[in-house]
Formats: C-alpha cells, sequence, structure tokens
C-alpha cells in the first residue's frame, strides 16, 4: 500500500535541499501518530548541520505541529537542549530536526550511573521550571486532571479487565480521584513537560540530556515531572533511592526559588498523589494503545505501573479504597485479550 504521506515528506524534504531524500530510514516508533525517519545532511550542509537530521511526520489532523515549535522555543530560552530546527512546513505537519541519536536514558540507566543522570536530568527540569509563566501554555486543571484519570475505568477496568464497577465501587473510584484531585490541584503550578521519563531523554555527549517529545508541555503541579522520572512506567528503582532524589530535587528547588511545598514531608506526600495520578492515567492509555492502536509492546509494562499504584494506595488511608477495589477485582477471573 502506497506511503502518501511519506512521498509528501520527501518531495518537501527534496526542495530544501538539505538532506539526501534516498537515504531515509525509520528513526523510531511513537505511541502518538507522530513518525521519525532519519536522513543523511548533503556533504556541503554537515559542517553546519552534522551528519544526519531526523524529519518528523505529524499529520496536521492528529497532531499539534505548532505546540511543538512554540514549547521548543521555551525550552530552547530555558537552557534545556532539544532538537533544532533546521526546516519547517507547518502546514503539511513537517519538520526537519537536529539528530540527537538513538541513545535514550532508559538504554543507559543503570544502577552505577543512575544518580549522576538523574541529576542531569533535574538540573534540566530545573531549567524549564524556572522560566515558567501563567498564560503561556494550557492549564492543567481539574476538567484536564479528571479526564486523565478517566482512561483508567473506560480501558483499564472497562476494556482490558471487563469489570463493570457497581454503584458503590463507582462511589469508592469517585471518591480517591477526588482525593487525588484535590492534592494536585493545590499544589503550585509551572512549566511542565507532561511526558519526562527515560525513554523522553535522550544521553548525550555534551548538555546531557537531549529532551523530546515535548508537545503536550502545560501549566501544571510542580511535582508531575519528577513523578514521570522518578517514578518511571519502564524502569523501576528501590524506594530509598527514589526518596533520596526526591529530596535532592527539593533542596534544589527551594534553593531557586521554585514554589515546592516547604515541609519535606508534605512535598513527598504530593509527589506520591501526583504519580498516582499519572500512573492511573497510564494504565488506561497502555490500554488503548494496544486495543485502539494495535500497539501491543506497552502492555508488558503493566505490572511496573500497577506496582506503583497499589503501593502508593496502600500508604494513605484515602486511597486505600482504590487497594481494595483492586484487591476484589483480582478475586474475580478475568478475559484478558491482547492485541497483536
Amino acid at each position: 500500500m502506497p506511503d502518501t504521506r511519506l512521498s509528501q515528506l520527501n518531495e518537501w524534504l527534496a526542495t530544501t535541499g538539505l538532506v539526501d531524500v534516498a537515504s531515509g530510514r525509520r528513526a523510531s516508533v511513537d505511541a502518538s501518530f507522530r513518525r521519525y525517519f532519519r536522513y543523511d545532511v548533503v556533504a556541503d550542509m554537515q559542517a553546519k548541520l552534522g551528519a544526519t537530521l531526523v524529519a518528523m511526520d505529524a499529520p496536521p489532523e492528529r497532531e499539534n505541529v505548532p505546540a511543538f515549535i512554540h514549547v521548543q522555543g521555551l525550552l530552547l530560552e530555558a537552557g534545556v537542549s532539544v532538537p533544532a530546527i533546521a526546516a519547517r512546513n507547518v502546514e503539511q505537519g513537517f519538520l526537519l530536526l537536529s539528530d540527537l541519536g538513538n541513545t535514550t536514558y532508559l538504554s543507559r540507566l543503570s544502577i552505577d550511573n543512575a544518580a549522576f543522570m538523574y541529576s542531569d536530568a533535574v538540573d534540566a527540569l530545573l531549567k524549564f521550571q524556572m522560566a515558567s509563566q501563567p498564560d503561556v501554555l494550557p492549564e492543567f486543571d481539574r476538567a484536564f486532571v479528571m479526564r486523565e484519570l478517566g482512561i483508567f475505568p473506560e480501558w483499564y477496568l472497562g476494556k482490558h479487565l471487563g469489570v463493570t464497577l457497581d454503584d458503590k465501587q463507582q462511589a469508592q473510584l469517585d471518591k480517591v480521584f477526588e482525593a487525588i484531585a484535590a492534592n494536585v490541584l493545590a499544589q503550585q503550578q509551572v512549566f511542565m513537560h507532561r511526558d519526562f521519563h527515560s525513554r523522553n531523554l535522550m544521553f548525550l555527549d555534551q548538555h546531557n540530556p537531549g529532551v523530546i517529545d515535548f508537545q503536550d508541555a502545560v501549566y501544571g503541579p510542580v511535582t508531575y515531572d519528577l513523578a514521570s522520572l522518578l517514578r518511571d512506567a519502564y524502569i523501576q528503582w528501590d524506594e530509598d533511592m527514589v526518596l533520596d532524589w526526591v529530596v535532592r530535587y527539593w533542596q534544589s528547588a527551594k534553593s531557586v526559588g521554585l514554589p515546592v511545598n516547604p515541609d519535606i514531608d508534605a512535598f513527598y506526600r504530593d509527589f506520591e498523589y501526583m504519580a498516582l495520578q499519572r500512573h492511573l492515567k497510564i494504565l488506561g492509555i497502555f490500554c488503548r494503545l494496544n486495543y485502539r492502536d494495535n500497539k501491543a509492546h506497552y502492555m508488558g509494562d503493566l505490572p511496573t505501573v500497577l506496582d506503583y499504584v497499589r503501593k502508593t494506595a496502600n500508604r494513605y488511608n484515602e486511597l486505600k479504597p482504590l487497594l481494595r477495589l483492586l484487591d476484589a477485582i483480582d478475586d474475580k477471573p478475568q478475559q484478558f485479550g491482547y492485541t497483536f
């Protein structure tokens, strides 16, 4: 079947004169509708642009290229390493970007280097947060929070587990959702990447890390990106290590004047509630990617995310109804379906 979008992309790239169109190859797989292709730079431009560039194909009816460009500018101005834009065709949804390579944080992280690598990541996060201003990015408000939480019962409980909650169970879940929303919406707000984790951070030789996949950035709770980073769906660390990294972030954030909770115990609670909101959403999103979009490989990460959810819910009395609900569901025979 002809790939019309790829043909259109190559036609546009040919007009830029920057890359050898015939050298194009797939660069990465994305959870969204975006696609990335790597191209060799023409010889007389390599000194300026490097050996390769990456073209982003973002169908305008599905993806927001102006938002990508806007957030790229904010991150760049804040001093964060992001792909430079070498050429653009916003109307068609094409961008030609500098190449940050193939080495993700996830592929490099180990017990021996994690402290060093996370320190670099936190430094980049602090730079972005310190540049925060209201009314620049969409707000992560109550409607946003509840919409994200709603993905969990629809796709994880309903579609994946085949569970329909009774009135009592629904009331319990609603109460937990309200407790989560009350906490996260009470937090101070900053610029928020919204997917700041090991697959969206690139390991670079200089100015580490490179930050990608930032087009969905919003103005929201100060703990969100830290929770994305340290309670990562794709790699899990001992609680003592995570606590130490959270404290180090908190100390650094206070020292540069960011609006974190002044009490470390309260800040850690904020961090945990924020991570739980994110993890409930992720359980639903991974199932949606499987059943709706035929991207089954995310299902292998469900156990890690569910483990986070259970441990957090067990630590706070107002969240324990969620744990009891999950226990009750686990006691029932389930019909699991995977799309391959």
